[in-house]
């Protein structure tokens, strides 16, 4: 069952002081981010300790725990056979690593941690919002990404209510933390993914099966944005241009070609919520040689998976689904 996608959606705020709850939208917050909104309850700003926060809201639909199951989960990774059988996370570690890291043992201690992770899984929007995210965090712009459409076992135990976001520093949760014995599926406030939605900490065997698409799509239109961008990038020089003055020491040169690329990508952005503006804007850096009609697909379609999931969704209902 597929829930409405609206990245655009109000979210529910609520004030760790004085328990005031009310409704806002995306350019709320990020004024509330910057200093230039308080809480209308008790005035409070974001630079405090129990300031307001998004939360989760009371009307979704995935605070059911007979529709949990029910529901299409997201995922969105760089790993093309997710979630891996006999996950192995000690398998790429070399020699040299391994005595770095204390011998053997600790290697299969640490390995065991990492295999008692819990997965993630969340709305669509918070599989892309990652992905975005991911881009711009983890140096991945270049990597291949995979969005997965999740279908879980109908018999999976929920655990009652939600969590706040669990997550550490880096985002990993332990599954035993999260899903004591007899409990499958734990649902959480995602507070840095499609902020104010329910996410889920899992094990693999609460997944019944996955359907896969490498993403972005390609986008094979022949008008529109992408012959506009490859026509305007084709018609600017690639040559580098040296800095001047006192940014030659500091700056790379650079081409009139890559500068305007950084422009078209930046003006896309702009038409998204901005809290995914920067980071669309780094996955869709213009690099200095890259093909313009290659970039400007792939923009196209990094931008569809925003703006019009529709056919994101139409190819992964085209893909049999795989069962874990």
């Amino acid at each position: 069952m597929e829930r409405r996608i609206d990245f655009s959606r109000e979210r529910q705020m609520l004030c760790g002081r004085c328990d005031h709850r009310w409704r806002v939208n995306l350019d709320w917050i990020d004024r509330w981010e910057q200093g230039e909104e308080t809480c209308p309850g008790c005035c409070l700003t974001c630079e405090h300790e129990d300031s307001p926060r998004v939360t989760v809201d009371p009307d979704d639909p995935a605070l059911d725990d007979d529709r949990v199951a029910r529901f299409f989960w997201y995922h969105t990774s760089t790993q093309a056979d997710w979630p891996t059988r006999d996950f192995d996370p000690a398998a790429v570690l070399t020699p040299e690593t391994r005595r770095i890291m204390g011998g053997e043992q600790r290697v299969a201690a640490w390995a065991a941690r990492q295999r008692g992770k819990a997965l993630h899984i969340g709305t669509y929007e918070a599989a892309v919002h990652n992905m975005l995210r991911r881009i711009r965090d983890q140096a991945d712009q270049r990597s291949q990404f995979y969005l997965y459409r999740v279908r879980l076992k109908l018999s999976i135990v929920v655990r009652e209510g939600w969590l706040v976001d669990p997550g550490n520093f880096v985002g990993d949760v332990g599954l035993d933390d999260v899903c004591p014995r007899g409990v499958d599926v734990a649902r959480y406030l995602n507070y840095h993914e499609d902020p104010g939605g329910l996410s889920l900490a899992l094990g693999r065997n609460a997944i019944a099966s996955v359907q896969r698409i490498a993403v972005p799509l390609p986008d094979t239109r022949q008008g529109g944005w992408v012959r506009d961008a490859v026509a305007a990038l084709e018609g600017v020089s690639d040559t580098a241009v040296p800095a001047t003055g006192k940014l030659a020491l500091r700056m790379r040169p650079s081409t009139p070609r890559a500068s305007l690329g950084r422009q078209l990508g930046a003006s896309l952005a702009d038409r998204l919520p901005v809290n995914l503006q920067d980071q669309f804007a780094s996955a869709a850096a213009f690099a200095e040689g890259e093909d313009p009609e290659r970039w400007a697909r792939r923009t196209s379609g990094l931008f569809d998976l925003i703006d019009d999931p529709t056919s994101a969704l139409a190819a992964l209902d085209q893909q049999d689904p795989q069962e874990v």
